[in-house]
């Protein structure tokens, strides 16, 4: 009897065991399904949501990024790093608009997630004048253009930096412009900059490019014949420009030098720098050879533009093209494919000058005496071959007589012309540098 009564008691208990043990089990096992393990929790990478940031006026201009890092011990940008509240909002803010950069959220075990920042810069409206180096160095032409400034007519001045004869007209530390005896000290841009910049004035340098009679004899008389353009018998391509005008767009050599220059230029405190010339020279295009050439001049053209968005814009400044008004209608003739350089460029500025086109062009009889129509119907060709990329257009108005005398009436009606057309700027051309203050409305 009390054997059996032992091992009753033994079954019992071995029975109320297996229930506990099959009990926990399922626990376990219904917790481990619910939850995650430490481990998966500590490699989840942090969540991380930005709030789109404004867009600037300017790519000097600082700009706040805004978001939420959740599960991120810190967020970084660049060089800048926040950590992140407990909510996991954070705030950092870059000294300007960026370029090309990524927003980095790390956990604590060192897990990330990325995003791409992308601040939109909406430049300002710009209403413009050229002024050449020497321009700009004589007092009365300097003061007929501030007293513009200074009556709320103008908000820009275009200011040379390298002109058609390859000067550059301020003391360039750029070792090809001073090698050559391309820098000068015509002006002094530092002086330039900040006389025009506490007037409120911004300033957008001009570089003609690869008309560069200067570099392009030095190149020459120096043992680098591949940097100038050259006839079909290897001698320097001539042309109305002079003998030895055009440097070769291909070379590597020339497309730093104009680089480098617009670089210089940014960090300087130019607010814009707009290519002239960037094309190759007009003419039959068989009686040309381009050393080194590996693609169609206008795509070297546009890689050019692609080449130096970047370094310009994280220098400080926009970057812009002036094309020929026929640019629209015949790219090949001067290499100007205007959607291709659009995609690179913040503007383009087409020289739309009514002088400059040929009877009946737009349906415009004559385009001189029109200036009106020539200019309204040629700025809708330009909007069509822009659309759908970012640039603007910022055209090229006459201030010159050329066949027809223009005055204050002829400038005006291409300003109309212009707004009427949905754009809001321009920049003004006299290649004497005296232009009709009447045709522009204080602002």
């Amino acid at each position: 009897m009390r054997l059996r009564s032992i091992r009753r008691r033994r079954s019992a208990l071995l029975a109320v065991g297996a229930v506990l043990v099959l009990g926990l089990t399922a626990v376990v096992f219904v917790f481990g399904r619910s939850r995650p393990s430490a481990a998966n929790a500590e490699t989840q990478p942090p969540r991380l949501e930005l709030v789109p940031p404004a867009a600037a006026t300017s790519y000097r201009d600082p700009v706040m990024v805004r978001g939420r890092a959740i599960g991120a011990e810190q967020v970084t940008i660049g060089d800048r790093t926040a950590r992140p509240a407990k909510d996991g909002s954070f705030e950092i803010q870059l000294p300007h608009a960026p370029v090309d950069t990524t927003v980095v959220a790390i956990g604590a075990a060192g897990e990330k997630a990325t995003t791409p920042l992308q601040v939109g810069v909406a430049l300002p409206r710009i209403r413009a004048v050229h002024v050449t180096a020497y321009a700009w160095a004589y007092d009365p032409m300097r003061e007929a253009v501030l007293d513009m400034a200074r009556e709320g007519r103008i908000d820009t001045v275009q200011l040379d930096i390298k002109d058609e004869d390859g000067m550059v007209g301020y003391d360039s530390q750029v070792p090809l412009a001073r090698e050559s005896g391309a820098a000068s000290t015509i002006y002094d841009a530092a002086t330039a900059l900040k006389q025009l910049h506490d007037m409120g004035i911004k300033v957008v340098g001009r570089i003609v490019a690869f008309r560069d009679p200067t570099l392009a004899s030095w190149a020459w008389h120096n043992g680098h014949p591949d940097w100038v353009i050259q006839n079909s018998s290897g001698q320097p391509y001539s042309s109305g420009y002079g003998a030895i005008a055009f440097t070769n767009f291909a070379s590597p050599e020339i497309r730093s030098y104009n680089r480098d220059l617009a670089i210089e230029a940014a960090r300087l405190g130019f607010d814009g720098v707009m290519y002239d010339y960037i094309r190759r020279p007009d003419g039959n295009l068989a009686g040309m050879q381009f050393p080194g050439l590996t693609e169609s001049p206008s795509d070297s053209i546009a890689t050019f533009l692609r080449d130096c968005r970047d370094p310009v814009h994280e220098a400080g400044a926009s970057l812009s093209a002036a094309v020929f008004g026929i640019a629209a209608t015949r790219p090949d003739e001067i290499a100007q494919d205007i959607p291709s350089m659009a995609r690179y460029t913040d503007f383009l500025a087409p020289m739309l000058y009514p002088s400059h086109w040929h009877s009946g062009e737009y349906d415009v009889a004559n385009p001189n005496a029109q200036p009106y129509d020539i200019i309204f119907r040629s700025l809708q060709d330009f909007r069509a071959r822009t659309a759908g990329t970012n640039t603007q257009i910022i055209p090229w108005l006459q201030d010159f007589s050329l066949g027809v005398a223009y005055g204050d009436a002829e400038v005006k009606a291409q300003i109309d012309a212009t707004y009427a057309a949905g754009y809001n700027g321009f920049f003004l051309w006299s290649p004497t540098v005296s232009y009709h203050s009447g045709a522009l409305a204080p602002n």
